[in-house]
């Protein structure tokens, strides 16, 4: 193996290889940044909470003057299945009011610290909540029920009613510890549950409890006559589609959370990350024509050696290889010095992007890491084998 790489190491110039190294290390860089740069800030354009998947839209009507003189701003079945019909509509779901009165009781009593509000209840079907449905359910008989917050109501609390009064200020995960006292009032009874705070939302601002409870509790509480919803969720296709901002605006429809602009966002983000990543392909291919037209003007200046050395009794295979690990070396070479570049670069903005939002959820590489060793694997292989062609040629060329 020495002696045929002395033979074949001549000639070698070491300026197209540097230069097919280069090029290969950009292509490479430039790709794997992109993957990582999009897994980085994909996190600031969803919710902090994962109870609801970020995919649906929250849709509300416009409350106008005629609202507040008696129209109803309330969804009618004749309005959520025209929505269900939209072509933009994947599936619609409605938010389930209560039809009975509610207060509930906060603090601790012994103490003197303690106030009561009232308050009010509303559910979604199951399949728009992804949370634990160990926690997220609720039975006949059971004397606590999941509830999930709106955000601003805490901070309501800590920076209004606590401040004013003097009380201590509670985080989120203090709160979830704390039992609420919730008072049913019905029609002809009532009853008094614990209320269990599993999650808050910034998304949401209502009063969520599971679908199981509010079924059953509209029936044992309510007037038999339960209002209509007046916000639905819906989850859409394609939140960029000019469709879903036409149709809103022509029924008057509102969003409580500007989902579809978040959405725009994020559609935007992943086309801007795709075409970096297009650029960064294009140079990697680039760099292996380089390589490749190396290689083949290297073996084209040795093809007398060569043809000697498959005559006095070398393999193909054997012969090529000096090659072959040649390049697997300068392949191993660009996706070492990829990495690091990458952990030094991604140092840098996640700097920058941790002051501007510092409850950024900050992930590893590995992502990145098998993007490049699948990008090494693809350019290795096609290396080895445009080798091995051409030595193969030469020895065809020879008999």
């Amino acid at each position: 193996m020495k002696l045929v790489w002395k033979l074949l190491r001549q000639h070698i110039s070491i300026g197209q290889f540097a230069g097919f190294t280069l090029a290969n290390l950009i292509g490479m860089l430039i790709i794997l940044l992109g993957v990582q740069f999009y897994q980085d800030v994909s996190s600031i354009f969803s919710s902090r909470e994962s109870f609801m998947k970020k995919d649906y839209i929250v849709v509300t009507k416009q409350v106008s003057t005629a609202s507040t003189f008696g129209k109803s701003s309330a969804f009618s079945r004749k309005d959520v299945k025209d929505l269900k019909e939209q072509p933009f509509a994947k599936s619609v779901g409605s938010f389930q009011p209560s039809d009975f009165q509610v207060s509930a009781t906060m603090g601790m009593k012994d103490l003197g610290v303690a106030f009561t509000t009232e308050m009010f209840f509303e559910s979604v079907e199951d399949e728009y909540v992804d949370f634990n449905s160990s926690q997220w359910s609720f039975t006949p008989g059971q004397e606590s029920i999941p509830i999930i917050l709106p955000r601003n109501y805490l901070n309501l609390y800590n920076f209004g009613f606590a401040q004013t009064r003097g009380l201590p200020k509670i985080s989120e995960g203090v709160i979830s510890m704390i039992t609420l006292g919730i008072d049913i009032r019905g029609v002809a009874n009532r009853a008094h549950y614990e209320g269990n705070i599993v999650g808050f939302s910034n998304r949401l601002n209502t009063i969520l409890v599971p679908q199981s409870f509010m079924e059953w509790a509209n029936q044992e509480y309510g007037t038999g006559n339960p209002a209509q919803p007046s916000r639905l969720i819906l989850e859409v296709y394609n939140p960029t589609d000019d469709a879903i901002a036409k149709y809103f605006k022509e029924k008057k429809y509102e969003t409580e959370d500007d989902k579809l602009e978040q959405g725009k966002t994020t559609w935007f983000l992943k086309i801007i990350v795709m075409i970096v990543m297009a650029v960064g392909v294009l140079i990697t291919i680039l760099a292996l024509y380089i390589l490749m037209l190396s290689v083949y003007l290297l073996v084209q200046k040795n093809t007398t050696k060569l043809e000697n050395l498959l005559l006095i009794g070398y393999s193909p295979a054997r012969v090529a290889m000096p090659y072959q690990l040649l390049t697997l070396g300068l392949n191993v070479l660009v996706l070492i010095i990829a990495i690091v570049l990458l952990v030094v670069v991604r140092a840098q903005y996640l700097q920058l992007l941790q002051a501007l939002y510092p409850d950024l959820l900050i992930g590893g590489i590995s992502t990145a890491v098998m993007v490049g060793v699948g990008i090494f694997v693809v350019v290795s292989l096609l290396n080895l084998w445009a080798i091995r062609q051409k030595v193969a040629t030469i020895w065809k060329r020879k008999d």
